[in-house]
């Protein structure tokens, strides 16, 4: 090609690329909400990780905000993921624990919900989702498609999620039959009479057509389809949930490195069984590490990235499955007490960071204390709709905070759970109340002073009783009942 030509089309392509950021510019800016399932709170290379390679990630924080005092919605998923789509906290919230709706999907959300999608939807944004769902199965009230998704890909219900090699997936209301014949499923053993130290015998836990990969895809299709209209893009990942599955490429640089990794057997139920656990659960974080760095790539090619919110979050701490996922020694939660399931730090504080360039300052971070139901105002301040904003939410605008604004201390955050024996908690400052086993009829309010105390060892509520009454009286007040998710102990009250 002739040097002329050669600079002319270089020159012609520059222009474009400016001339689309101009534009991107003028208009309300896009928003992507990527969504880690079950990650904890250490478990990225920003948030304190050792072991675990999470370069895309870490270089997101270092363009953004980390928050250091962000909460998921909830202790497990579904009622973590109802918080986040309408701004409402457990307390308040349709949906406050796992419930599967058979043959597929779990407890929908009703229609007069009003949510996150819908709310971006009505401000003219093309919405679209990409993974896992898991607020109302296919036709039901709680359908992505009846909830202001307006593209969606993936996972309806999150028990077919527990396979990262299916049959299916969703794409809008018609299945995609994927590569994989057969489908692995997420809970099965190994064969009778498999010899356990053999790889070989874990072979019919590897699939063909990896779920992730073909999700990741369509993210970035919608991406490509919508990049000169405001886009809202939810990207609900699967990983690093187990089942512990991924493909073998991503596991040999983990496999290097010579850890002493027994293998998962199965012998006590579970997901299915993996030879080299370890190395498989730190290869599908970075994965999702990868997809990200994949989405942020094309963000940035495509000339949007100035005018682009990123916020990347977790929808719950790490997972409790000990025999599958040794957090213990890849230091998961850190500091932190408790795991999936549990109102302690470690089930619920979940790394955070914001990416918006000139906006949020690069290499910041903050301490405020914020939670999942903060996302629907915070979204529409920043996006410049704040009237949109439904006056009967419980979320706060993050948006001073991430703009570098001074901003009052939040009154209170509160966490109320139905499962694992039913839960309830609320911060105020850095003190913390919680209750467990309200499910038995007990009512004990532990209290934790976290400026002090972060691994929450030290119950310091004899030593307060006044304050004691205080946040029992607060937790009185922002418990709602549920008949569809009762928690005994405070609906009699």
């Amino acid at each position: 090609m002739p040097l002329k030509r050669s600079v002319a089309l270089v020159l012609v392509s520059l222009c474009v690329l400016v001339c689309r950021q101009a534009q991107s510019e003028q208009r309300p800016p896009n928003v992507i909400f990527i969504l880690a399932d079950d990650l904890g709170y250490r478990e990225l290379g920003s948030f304190g990780q050792q072991k675990i390679r999470t370069p895309h990630l870490d270089q997101l924080a270092a363009q953004g905000m980390k928050l250091t005092q962000h909460y998921s919605g909830n202790a497990v998923c579904a009622p973590s993921r109802c918080v986040l789509m309408t701004g409402k906290h457990p307390g308040h919230a349709y949906v406050r624990d796992n419930k599967g709706t058979p043959p597929e999907g779990q407890w929908p959300i009703p229609d007069e919900e009003v949510t996150l999608p819908e709310l971006m939807a009505q401000q003219g944004y093309v919405t679209g989702a990409f993974g896992k769902w898991g607020l109302g199965g296919p036709k039901s009230t709680g359908d992505p498609l009846t909830q202001g998704v307006q593209r969606f890909f993936g996972y309806n219900c999150q028990s077919h999620a527990h396979s990262y090699f299916p049959s299916y997936l969703w794409d809008n209301d018609v299945h995609v039959v994927l590569n994989n014949d057969p489908p692995v499923p997420g809970h099965a053993g190994l064969a009778k009479g498999a010899d356990p130290l053999d790889p070989a015998s874990y072979a019919p836990f590897k699939g063909q057509d990896y779920a992730p990969d073909r999700i990741n895809a369509q993210a970035l299709e919608f991406v490509k389809d919508n990049q000169d209209r405001p886009f809202f893009l939810y990207y609900p990942s699967v990983i690093p949930h187990v089942a512990l599955h991924v493909p073998d490429e991503e596991l040999k640089p983990y496999l290097e490195l010579g850890w002493n990794d027994p293998p998962f057997t199965r012998e006590k139920g579970g997901y299915t069984p993996h030879f080299t656990p370890r190395a498989a659960y730190a290869a599908m974080i970075s994965r999702l590490d990868r997809y990200v760095g994949n989405l942020l790539k094309l963000v940035d090619d495509l000339g949007l990235s100035e005018n682009t919110i990123v916020v990347f979050s977790s929808d719950n701490g790490a997972t409790h499955l000990h025999d599958e996922v040794d957090v213990d020694f890849f230091h998961s939660v850190g500091e932190l007490r408790g795991l999936k399931g549990s109102l302690y730090e470690g089930g619920v504080r979940v790394p955070t960071i914001v990416r918006w360039p000139g906006k949020v300052a690069a290499g910041s971070e903050s301490d405020y204390i914020s939670g999942f139901e903060d996302w629907m105002p915070t979204l529409l301040d920043l996006t410049g709709h704040a009237a949109a904003i439904p006056k009967d939410i419980d979320g706060i605008s993050l948006a001073p905070v991430l703009l570098g604004q001074s901003v009052p201390p939040r009154p209170f955050l509160y966490r109320e759970f139905a499962g694992y024996g039913g839960q309830q908690s609320v911060r105020s400052g850095n003190w913390k109340a919680i209750r467990q086993n309200l499910r038995k009829g007990k009512i004990k309010t532990e209290l934790y002073d976290l400026s002090n105390d972060p691994s929450e060892q030290h119950n310091v509520a004899a030593e307060h009783p006044d304050l004691v009454a205080k946040l029992e009286s607060l937790m009185a007040q922002q418990h709602t009942k549920s008949e569809t998710f009762p928690i005994p102990a405070l609906d009699a009250r």
